[in-house]
């Protein structure tokens, strides 16, 4: 390829992001299936941003993780259901038994450092900030009507002289 690579109009990125979700949700629902038992040593860590819509956790956690979150799926864990777009696991924090759900969207990170195996995404509906800018004064289009009887209209995208 070369730098004239034009932009694909094709969300390749996020086609991709999503069928690495549907991994964390597959192999969190063999676990489910297998009555919450995990096989070996395997166990995970999965981070997730506590804001994202569809995030449900108690006061407490988000107080304390008000942006993003990591969860152990370890040993203490119950009630983990598997659904399309999310996934419920119980856990106790503090002692304090809590009940999470979170849409595979929100997720982050999901790693299984017992076959270092691991998986970064980009939270999807993440809320985006943006920066505020000056209006620029250098880049608009300058419009210059020909006049040879045709419908054609001449743009130059270089900087003003």
């Amino acid at each position: 390829m070369t730098d004239d690579t034009p932009e694909s109009l094709i969300p390749y990125d996020e086609i991709v992001q999503e069928a690495l979700r549907d991994v964390v949700g597959r192999v969190l629902y063999e676990v489910e299936r297998s009555g919450g038992q995990l096989p070996g040593g395997h166990h995970f860590y999965i981070t997730f941003q506590t804001k994202m819509p569809g995030v449900t956790i108690p006061k407490h956690l988000s107080d304390r993780f008000p942006d993003e979150m990591t969860i152990v799926i370890q040993h203490r864990f119950w009630d983990l259901k598997v659904e399309d777009e999310f996934f419920t696991v119980g856990l106790s924090f503090g002692g304090i038994p809590s009940t999470l759900i979170v849409p595979f969207a929100a997720v982050t990170d999901f790693v299984d450092p017992a076959v270092d195996f691991s998986l970064k995404f980009q939270a999807n509906g993440a809320p985006v900030e943006h920066e505020d800018h000056d209006e620029p004064e250098n880049d608009r289009p300058i419009v210059e009507a020909v006049d040879d009887g045709s419908n054609v209209v001449s743009v130059d995208f270089t900087k003003k002289k």
